[in-house]
């Protein structure tokens, strides 16, 4: 694709990248037929190759406009359509590039913008969420139907071991997780210490920046990647092995901190150390398989219980991690039910669930059809790999939606 780049942004490290990518596209549309918001409006606008269009005409006169940014905004950030490009154009690097700009010469005002403010400011913020949350489960069956669904049931996370391995690695706490499912963690803790592996979380670590990020601030996101390697490093440096993580939107966020500090001269290396040493929870626990089959062989015997799993979108296009999960699940008993269009977002996406619920809601409703919920033969259970697809997913159904992670620490503690 020609592109002849405005004077505000041609010379600058940003507009060399996005011209980079711009030039990679060759116009076929093959993401189009993978890409959610497309498949519901048909608009070559909600679609990679027309956002990429109002991306370029944006970087080539400097104007934008509220329909450049309903546009953007309206897109997932799913990257289906970075797994489907043929040219391998990095699309979600091209958008956050967009909308920074367009986030700079069309400012949010209204609802807007205050509802933005206030997710980025909140969010984050586990001494403001988490008594949030708290207050919420014990006031839920009060709340009405729309916050009711925003809030999960609170459940015990169960005992944790103490870090007693030789083996260490540290574990993203994140920032929503703790309050709304703090089980997850915990069962990662436990199934890992099976293997002979301790867990350990780094107390100063908090939001992986990805809230920050997709909302407009992305000097935001770099303070809590900035955090973050502080928090880590002096850990790996300790012989900690990896930093883990259970929530795969967090994960594919970290695993991009060399790229998103790349410009920051005293934390670019840092960075770059960090994002090598960044494993999703399933990563660690494959390399582990023989060891876990061993003592699942040893473990009771138990029904096998009927499983859709959900892909997440940041594990699944985001990490390039595909089939692992289902592979350990498998290992473990489970039978794992036909998913159907399993490329699909589920319309969680971090907070475009609260921003875009319409689309969001929708695109929920296909995604447990797709899961197979009310067929014939429906799961008895749903499973997944990040926060948001689980509290998402589980606000539309009433079958239990849980971590894979939580499932096989159950079959291992049979």
């Amino acid at each position: 694709m020609e592109t002849h780049l405005a004077e505000f942004i041609r010379d600058t490290s940003v507009g060399r990248e996005a011209e980079a990518i711009l030039r990679t596209c060759v116009h076929c549309g093959f993401c189009t037929a993978t890409c959610p918001t497309y498949q519901l409006f048909g608009d070559e606008l909600d679609g990679p190759r027309g956002r990429i269009y109002l991306i370029k005409q944006m970087l080539e006169t400097g104007e934008a406009s509220e329909k450049t940014r309903l546009h953007l905004d309206r897109c997932l950030t799913c990257r289906s359509c970075e797994s489907t490009c043929p040219s391998g154009v990095h699309y979600s690097r091209l958008l956050d590039i967009g909308r920074e700009v367009v986030a700079s010469r069309v400012p949010r005002s209204g609802v807007d913008g205050l509802t933005r403010s206030v997710l980025k400011h909140f969010l984050p913020r586990p001494a403001l969420f988490n008594p949030a949350m708290r207050l919420g489960q014990m006031m839920r069956p009060l709340l009405p139907a729309a916050l009711k669904a925003k809030v999960p049931e609170r459940r015990d996370p169960g005992a944790v071991p103490a870090p007693r391995r030789q083996r260490k690695m540290i574990v993203l706490a994140g920032c929503v997780q703790p309050a709304m499912e703090p089980g997850i963690n915990a069962a990662a803790m436990r199934v890992l210490d099976r293997l002979g592996i301790s867990l350990v979380e780094a107390g100063r670590a908090g939001c992986c920046g990805a809230l920050r990020l997709h909302l407009d601030d992305a000097e935001g996101a770099r303070d809590d990647a900035r955090r973050n390697i502080d928090a880590w490093l002096p850990l790996l440096d300790a012989g900690h092995e990896a930093i883990v993580m259970t929530a795969s939107g967090c994960g594919v966020q970290v695993r991009e901190y060399a790229h998103l500090l790349q410009d920051d001269t005293r934390y670019a290396a840092k960075a770059a150390r960090i994002a090598l040493a960044t494993r999703d929870i399933s990563e660690v626990v494959i390399a582990e398989k023989a060891a876990l089959v061993d003592l699942l062989e040893k473990s009771a015997p138990a029904p096998r219980r009927r499983v859709a799993f959900h892909a997440s979108c940041s594990l699944q296009h985001g990490q390039k991690i595909r089939g692992v999960a289902e592979e350990l699940l498998a290992a473990a008993g489970y039978a794992l039910t036909p998913v159907s269009d399993a490329h699909l977002c589920c319309g969680s996406a971090g907070t475009y669930s609260v921003l875009q619920p319409q689309i969001s809601t929708q695109l929920r409703d296909n995604k447990l059809g797709g899961l197979g919920v009310g067929g014939a033969q429906p799961p008895e259970v749903i499973a997944s790999a990040n926060i948001g697809c689980i509290t998402h997913l589980q606000s539309g159904t009433r079958l239990p939606v849980r971590h894979w992670i939580e499932l096989l620490d159950e079959r291992m503690g049979a």
